[in-house]
């Protein structure tokens, strides 16, 4: 097949998007395709009647993929990178060669790719893509949408609020939140932007700075939960087994989950009996439906230290498919090697949208 691996684009999780795309490219390479690496936001400037050559490159695009930071990338000097320097997030040639493509693999993570804009854009042009459809996208990409539909559908979840710019200087006592409360982003991913508070002026700071993330216009705030976090990967619909994440410090914020040695990740679960394993998965497969989602996702959780309650607080349309992502470990103990995982979500994303 011709397959256009889409990564990268004007995210603060750029960096994680072009490794998971750079390792997606090369295992379906070896597979025998002709995939191609491209980034969303820089495209790639070409003469329009030597595209397809494109599918033939040696190295098939993968040497934009330059590892992962510890910190999130400066997108400001990515946009002065552009040579049109045009605003457009999708970038020369994106749309022609995805179209040339028998299907373009979803790499991306964050904003444009995982908020459903891009997928509709697809669906209206006509290019077959991997991953949930459009819908399912933007649901899962808002995590006060997601809280809300999660509390109708009887899914487990935190209660939560949250605040926008015009609203974000209201006082604690006025929210009816008590403290130690966590902040994140509304739709930004990676744990980027995520804070823990545990006093009125950690708050007040992390409210200013969650919204710096990614310039975003809405902040969730919701009570802390102390206990273990585990990662539910779902592929077309039912649950892998589940991976528990013990951070080496802290939680599992950008820096734990994408260096090494950063998080112990078990699969299956050391800490947790099989009850309550199957209790989650079963969890993880109401919220993916509930969420309109399709092919495959991954919900995290957070099993409550005092009481033993499973809380679910998001599910990624695009998880991570780095050499340290969760999915592909889960993946793999189910019995799916990263080669096969990725024919895989093909085949499921050839299932649900295009036969």
């Amino acid at each position: 097949m011709k397959i256009i691996v889409l990564a990268g684009g004007l995210s603060p999780e750029r960096d994680v998007s072009l490794t998971s795309g750079a390792g997606i490219c090369k295992t379906l390479r070896e597979k025998g395709h002709q995939a191609f690496l491209l980034d969303v936001f820089l495209g790639l400037p070409y003469d329009a009647d030597k595209l397809e050559e494109v599918f033939d490159i040696p190295d098939g695009g993968l040497g934009i993929a330059d590892g992962i930071k510890t910190t999130a990338p400066d997108l400001a000097a990515l946009k002065k990178q552009r040579p049109d320097q045009s605003d457009c997030l999708v970038g020369p040639n994106v749309l022609e060669l995805c179209q040339m493509a028998d299907i373009t693999f979803m790499g991306l993570h964050g904003s444009i790719g995982e908020d459903g804009k891009l997928q509709a854009l697809f669906e209206v042009l006509g290019i077959r893509y991997t991953g949930p459809g459009s819908i399912g996208c933007t649901l899962s990409m808002n995590k006060l949408v997601s809280k809300q539909i999660f509390k109708m559908t009887g899914v487990p979840t935190p209660r939560g609020t949250s605040l926008t710019l015009q609203t974000k200087d209201t006082p604690l006592s006025e929210l009816g939140y008590y403290l130690p409360l966590v902040l994140k982003p509304c739709a930004s991913g990676s744990s980027l932007g995520v804070f823990i508070v545990h006093t009125e002026e950690e708050y007040k700071e992390a409210v200013h700075q969650s919204f710096d993330i990614n310039h975003e216009k809405e902040v969730v705030v919701e009570p802390y939960i102390k206990g273990q976090e585990f990662a539910c990967g779902i592929l077309a619909g039912k649950a892998l087994p589940l991976v528990e994440i013990v951070p080496k410090d802290g939680f599992f914020d950008y820096s734990n989950k994408y260096q090494t040695g950063g998080a112990q990740e078990l699969c299956p679960p050391q800490s947790i009996d099989t009850k309550l394993q199957e209790k989650m998965q079963k969890a993880g497969e109401a919220a993916f439906t509930a969420l309109r989602m399709d092919v495959y996702a991954r919900a995290d959780f957070i099993v409550d230290e005092t009481d033993g309650e499973i809380y679910c607080f998001e599910v990624n349309a695009l998880p991570g498919m780095t050499p340290a992502s969760l999915y592909p470990k889960a993946a793999n103990v189910y019995g799916l090697d990263f080669g096969d995982l990725c024919e895989r979500i093909i085949e499921e994303s050839m299932k649900a949208r295009y036969q």
